[in-house]
């Protein structure tokens, strides 16, 4: 009955190829929003990765830096470095924010402050160089756009492009830009002049810091304004031998921070900051997934109740009624196939155009296709209900 089948297709081909290419592109979407969650996943465990640390020191009773704000002073890393299985430790800040280029157009980035030669630092480039200076160079991610020599603005202050590197990302997917850690302390906690004017002008009318007999006062108060020694959190990297979750224990302890390991930090990404977004890609899967059924099921019917008298001719010559069911569904099956390769072929062009990173699996693939398959047999059966309730009189009445 393969051939039946096959002969029956090539009768109505133009309905069938038409019928398989949109169910190709309900597929391609349904692998695309997939490949969606899969980048998502990617992005989280890259921006782990990337830093390149075991353990991540934050503010005590929060989920920082990635997930929540998180607020330490930058001495703290000198207590942590002195702690037993600690290689080496350092201070790094996080600031997602609109960055212009000289062109005009902005890109939403995420500015990394780093200590340069220390975890944080990014693990490679594709061209020019890591920082050097404590001012004013950037390395950033070649997604941003820009390119070696170029000027970027952050906040107050411009920066030249020194190097670049890949698959630089935070945890939504924006690239990074690696700047020197005091630049960064500078954008993400100092204010703007015209706000620090105020603040001076405040103090100087409050008599508590502007005392006459107590010269120094109005001056140490002040300069507090001016100067940041926050950081967002401490990125440790354990010696050999040391297990993260004894390291963690014991700095929880003693210095009364919060301590996250590369498993704890995976938890927070993926189960917590990017859950939502995965049961809203979830109910798209399910939606498409009924829509392609509906879409198998009327193909399927309308062919069936257009051959209602071929079917019962093959009933009047003794055809038993699994091998009818078995041509319906077998043509089911084919166009399942066909809007499968469709929607992969699809899936696989489109996916670099795609502002986020799109990451699609072969498993994700294979798993595709037997969904597709399930859904065009399980699509069939009220065709193949009809077909078998045909009386082979009709095919002489």
């Amino acid at each position: 009955m393969i051939s039946l089948a096959g002969r029956d297709i090539l009768h109505g081909w133009g309905k069938f190829a038409l019928t398989g290419l949109g169910l190709g592109l309900l597929i391609g979407v349904t692998l695309t929003m997939a490949g969606v969650y899969r980048g998502m996943v990617n992005d989280a465990q890259a921006l782990l990765t990337n830093s390149g640390a075991d353990l991540w020191v934050v503010q005590k009773d929060t989920q920082g830096p990635y997930a929540e704000a998180s607020s330490l002073k930058d001495d703290v890393v000198r207590s942590v470095r002195g702690m037993p299985g600690v290689a080496q430790a350092a201070n790094v800040t996080y600031l997602t924010q609109q960055v212009q280029k000289s062109s005009g157009d902005e890109v939403r980035v995420m500015v990394v402050g780093i200590e340069p030669g220390l975890a944080g630092e990014p693990g490679y480039l594709i061209a020019g160089r890591q920082l050097t200076r404590s001012h004013y160079e950037a390395v950033v991610d070649i997604k941003t756009g820009f390119k070696l020599g170029e000027q970027l603005q952050v906040r107050r202050h411009h920066y030249t492009v020194v190097g670049l590197t890949q698959r630089m990302v935070s945890s939504g997917g924006d690239p990074m830009v690696f700047i020197p850690l005091k630049d960064a302390q500078e954008a993400q906690f100092l204010k703007d002049n015209d706000t620090i004017i105020n603040e001076r002008t405040r103090l100087e009318a409050n008599p508590i810091f502007n005392r006459p007999g107590v010269p120094g006062l109005l001056d140490a108060v002040q300069g507090l304004q001016t100067s940041s020694h926050n950081v967002n959190a401490v990125l440790v990297q354990l010696q050999p031998g040391w297990q993260a979750n004894e390291v963690a224990d014991s700095l929880r302890r003693w210095k009364h921070v919060q301590v996250y390991t590369r498993a704890d930090m995976e938890e927070i990404l993926v189960a917590k900051l990017i859950a939502t977004a995965a049961k809203q890609i979830a109910m798209f899967l399910a939606i498409l997934a009924v829509v392609s059924a509906a879409i198998v099921a009327f193909i399927i019917y309308t062919m069936t109740l257009g051959k209602i008298r071929e079917i019962a001719v093959l009933k009047l010559i003794g055809t038993r009624n699994r091998t009818i069911a078995g041509m319906i569904l077998q043509q089911a099956l084919g166009l399942g196939v066909i809007g499968f390769i469709v929607g992969k072929i699809a899936a696989t062009l489109w996916a670099p155009v795609f502002p986020k990173y799109v990451l699609l699996l072969t498993q994700d693939a294979f798993t595709g296709l037997l969904a597709t398959l399930l859904i065009c047999a399980l699509a069939s059966l009220l065709a193949i209900r009809v077909a078998l309730k045909v009386d082979p009189a009709e095919a002489i009445g």
